[in-house]
């Protein structure tokens, strides 16, 4: 079968709503938190030397960037076709190359020429480096895409809170360049101590931030739902985290060649104001806001809200159907869905929340909806006497329904 032949028999299968699978992605600089479901023995399943798997990604059309050692098609999210006992797997990047709008909608399609956005589990059981995500300008330098991202810890993965619970977000008020230029410059030299120069702000489950590229940040060890903008860039701050050395390559991601070695490059990649910013909660920190009035929507039988809507590159709602509960629910573009807790159905899918995943095991948890079904309403079913569904809905930029 083809790629078309393969996406629009899937399209007919699902009604519009896309079958995915787990895609896992390592990390050779990170110790895995063990929260994102993963089998205990699977969590180095690619190999000691490419790092534990601490994340997995959702409606990824970007690979990761891995280095030299990444695997094929890794980050990549698969659709998957499975019929009369056979299964077929097809890449959503080529299914979106191929259908385009039927998939992603005009919208979208017109204006970015694919899936301009992924969401993922971040689950690490230390903290990650102070590091920045280029903004668009300094990363078109080195043939890349900047990447504003955001976070949401879900009560459901954050049974405990791991080593760090606390994210370090840009510079102290007051920070002056040259004192980050002096950090830099020790890089090499053990614990170069930047986040000497930052604040440590406490995680609390059911909550969210907003970090637009150009953003110091050091994410903390609540395993988090992060939507961002369909890139892996990144340049590596701090040079020392717990015991653990930052190679200095790392560094220098992503700066072009040239560059290599100029410590008023990686100063350009800051947005200085806003990482020295004194009303920085009032800015980036984002509590839930309900779609709707919840008691509206309670009556109906469910209860919706935004978690992610800060910025203008991607958004995301939490839905959660109530016990014994059928709704049909309307969205006016498409989007990738991971469902966190309960089972039931979705449109013509039986879908569920696994307990424990074996590393290549296909689940009915992760699925893209297209533009299509998404207008026409999406009828869900939760047949628990006790338990809500809940699903996390991740959508690309622009997204008409945000009108806050």
């Amino acid at each position: 079968m083809t790629t078309r032949s393969i996406v629009e028999s899937a399209l007919e299968q699902g009604k519009g709503i896309l079958r995915l699978a787990p895609a896992w992605v390592p990390r050779s600089f990170c110790v895995p938190g063990r929260r994102i479901k993963l089998h205990p023995d699977d969590y180095y399943a690619l190999g000691g030397d490419r790092g534990g798997i601490d994340e997995r990604w959702f409606a990824s059309t970007t690979p990761a960037d891995n280095g030299p050692k990444t695997s094929p098609n890794e980050g990549l999210s698969f659709i998957v076709f499975e019929d009369r006992g056979t299964t077929e797997k097809v890449l959503l990047r080529d299914a979106v190359a191929e259908l385009k709008e039927k998939i992603i909608g005009q919208r979208i399609w017109s204006a970015h020429q694919g899936w301009p956005m992924f969401s993922k589990f971040f689950d690490n059981k230390g903290p990650l480096p102070h590091h920045v995500h280029h903004r668009d300008e300094q990363a078109k330098l080195a043939g890349r895409t900047g990447k504003p991202e955001a976070y949401y810890f879900p009560v459901q993965l954050n049974n405990y809170g791991a080593d760090f619970p606390y994210t370090f977000f840009g510079l102290k008020p007051g920070t002056t360049k040259d004192q980050v230029r002096d950090c830099l410059r020790n890089f090499t030299k053990g614990d170069n101590k930047i986040t000497n120069l930052s604040t440590a702000y406490r995680l609390e489950p059911g909550t969210g931030w907003d970090v637009a590229g150009g953003i110091l940040h050091a994410p903390g060890t609540l395993c988090t739902y992060e939507p961002q903008k369909a890139s892996d860039v990144f340049s590596m701050f701090q040079s020392l985290t717990g015991d653990s050395i930052v190679p200095e390559e790392l560094l220098w991601k992503d700066v072009p060649k040239d560059r290599v070695g100029d410590i008023e490059f990686l100063i350009s990649l800051l947005d200085w104001e806003a990482n020295v910013d004194p009303t920085f909660t009032a800015n980036h920190f984002m509590r839930p806001l309900p779609v709707r009035p919840v008691e509206q929507t309670r009556a109906e039988g469910y209860e919706e809200s935004w978690i992610t809507y800060r910025s203008s590159a991607f958004s995301a709602k939490e839905l959660r159907v109530l016990p014994g509960k059928t709704v049909t629910i309307k969205d006016a573009a498409a989007y990738g869905m991971i469902l966190l807790q309960g089972h039931g159905t979705m449109g013509p899918w039986d879908i569920d929340s696994p307990a424990v995943i074996r590393f290549g095991q296909l689940t009915m948890d992760e699925f893209f909806v297209t533009e299509d079904a998404a207008k026409a309403g999406v009828k869900i079913a939760n047949p628990s006497r006790t338990d809500p569904l809940v699903m996390l809905k991740h959508f690309g930029p622009g997204n008409p329904d945000l009108k806050l």
